[in-house]
């Protein structure tokens, strides 16, 4: 039996953790033998390891995220990009953790924030294990940044970055560059998996991996959980009116510039001046970090949930609405739109990144035009008037079902870790 050491900063909380924990618990149920190390337990898991499961570990955890965050607080162009950029200065050794040494398979996810540095992933891809790196988001192969929005620095050397206060030819980012240059010294037995196929041609376009073996699996989701309930029945354990469309809108923090609200309160706006008696028959229903004070000016009744915890919980507010709008501006491949679709619920949003992948225009969504608001409001009406034989919410279901699966997704993992085993 393989046996696989998946390696995360977190376990259930931010989207790159919650994606590592589903893809560890689906190789289990597929007969494989995966453990989780993790910088941060969310709670306690079978085959699940925090190393803050003590107080010392706890303390270590703090102690690397504060003296990282320290390492960047000189450099950042300002508050907004505080968390959009790590240096990866500061990490934990785990080349001699007992968990690395017994296992087969190295699966390395996001590990920034001060789980590891790029020192010490180079100590790991010097034990010559199969070591596979599901990337998350762009880090890997930039110089410093999560995202690079319209820079294609990380194309070339970097340098001149727009995250760092003194951009110049040989900053921050282009010392960074150079150092993962340096290390990224991919032996035979590495694999690189993007969690989308945009994310897989931005690593492609990349300096750093050009010549590196890179594919894309995407992520799981258990669809046992996260299923279709019955609109009247979700709708009545929330409270909710039967006779009503619901417009559903989630984020871990809505003040987030990536996550775009503000197109969303534009996109509103326009379809309620476009359309009269909107307010009487849409209202808006939104999930996740924020105050109800964010959502003034929006003239539809709102609904503001706060955070959502547990499956049940979120399958029965993702079956009540009509649609989910993702207007994100930068994103990979969001879990909040696989469960959505998972769930029978259309999608609409943005043009960028794995988004047009998991929602197909006219089928199971509407992709809008890039930053449109104009675009989105568009989509919203599409969903609200093309919907009631609920052919996009079948479409919805079948598009998860058939690419997103645990079973699905666990089976191609299993094919590369054997390929990366086989000698």
């Amino acid at each position: 039996m393989v046996k696989v050491l998946h390696i995360s900063t977190f376990h259930l909380s931010g989207g790159a953790g919650l994606a590592a924990s589903r893809l560890h618990r689906a190789l289990n149920k597929f007969g494989l033998e995966s453990k989780l190390l993790t910088g941060r337990m969310s709670q306690q898991e079978e085959n699940v390891f925090g190393l803050d499961a003590t107080i010392t570990g706890k303390t270590g955890f703090w102690g690397r995220f504060i003296a990282e965050r320290l390492n960047f607080l000189p450099r950042e162009k300002n508050r907004e990009v505080r968390y959009a950029f790590s240096p990866a200065a500061v990490g934990k050794e785990l080349r001699n953790h007992p968990l690395v040494k017994e296992a087969d398979v190295i699966h390395l996810h996001w590990i920034n924030f001060g789980m590891l540095s790029i020192r010490h992933i180079r100590q790991l891809l010097e034990l010559g294990k199969p070591l596979v790196w599901t990337l998350h988001d762009m880090w890997a192969f930039t110089g410093g940044c999560h995202y690079s929005g319209s820079c294609d620095g990380f194309t070339r050397s970097c340098g001149h970055c727009p995250f760092l206060k003194n951009p110049s030819e040989k900053d921050l980012s282009f010392r960074t560059l150079a150092e993962k240059a340096e290390t990224w010294n991919f032996h035979p037995k590495t694999a690189i998996v993007a969690c989308s196929q945009w994310l897989e041609g931005e690593a492609r376009r990349s300096s750093l991996m050009a010549r590196a073996a890179v594919t894309s699996i995407p992520n799981p989701i258990d669809i046992s959980r996260y299923h279709p309930v019955e609109k009247a029945i979700a709708r009545e354990k929330l409270g909710l009116a039967a006779d009503k469309e619901y417009i559903l809108f989630a984020a871990a923090k809505i003040s987030s510039p990536l996550k775009g609200f503000v197109y969303l309160k534009d996109a509103l706006g326009r379809l309620c001046r476009a359309v009269p008696d909107l307010e009487d028959k849409v209202e808006l229903i939104v999930i996740g970090g924020g105050s109800p004070e964010q959502l003034e000016g929006i003239t539809l009744k709102k609904h503001f949930l706060g955070y959502v915890s547990g499956d049940e919980n979120l399958v029965n507010v993702y079956s009540a609405a009509s649609l989910y709008v993702t207007p994100s501006v930068e994103d990979n491949l969001p879990n909040t739109v696989m469960e959505a679709l998972a769930c029978g619920t259309p999608v609409v949003g943005f043009q960028t990144g794995g988004i047009p992948e998991m929602v197909r225009h006219g089928v199971n969504g509407y992709v809008a035009d890039y930053k449109n608001a104009a675009s989105l409001a568009a989509g919203i009406q599409w969903i609200l008037g093309n919907n009631g034989d609920g052919e996009l919410s079948a479409a919805a279901r079948e598009k998860v079902v058939r690419e997103y699966a645990e079973q699905v997704v666990a089976g191609r993992y299993h094919e590369l870790y054997q390929s990366l085993l086989t000698p």
